[in-house]
């Protein structure tokens, strides 16, 4: 971890890239202006600096990150050293791990058209749409 000494804080958008969790700082950018990130419970702008201490939540599709930052990097690093600069809480890695879960059990239930329905399945179609049993 490259910390600076003389810089204990970074604009969130930056800090999010050296962390690693956006490939791009523009990506990180966006996602901080459209309210995906929140600093210690407040909505923030891209420029909003970032301490150590301070909590971040980070929503990526139906998946939320609850994070604590420890440290703040001068340039961006290897995935090794990126993951010493926060701390994701307990709750948060099981709620995602519980979503996920939920999620891949409700794709396996639901079943996904495939081309044209047979003969048979056109006929029940037909019967559930005009209500005959």
């Amino acid at each position: 971890m490259t910390t600076d000494a003389n810089r204990a804080e970074a604009r969130v958008d930056k800090w999010l890239w050296t962390a690693r969790f956006f490939k791009t700082r523009s990506l990180a950018a966006e996602a901080v202006a459209g309210g995906k990130v929140r600093v210690n419970g407040e909505r923030a702008k891209p420029a909003r600096t970032v301490r150590p201490g301070d909590e971040l939540r980070i929503h990526f599709g139906p998946y939320e990150h609850v994070i604590r930052v420890r440290g703040v990097a001068a340039r961006r690093g290897p995935a090794t050293e990126a993951a010493l600069l926060y701390e994701e809480s307990d709750e948060s890695r099981a709620a995602r791990k519980e979503l996920a879960a939920r999620l891949a059990a409700e794709r396996v239930y639901s079943r996904a058209a495939k081309g044209r329905p047979s003969k048979k399945e056109r006929r029940e179609l037909i019967r559930l749409k005009q209500g005959d049993s």
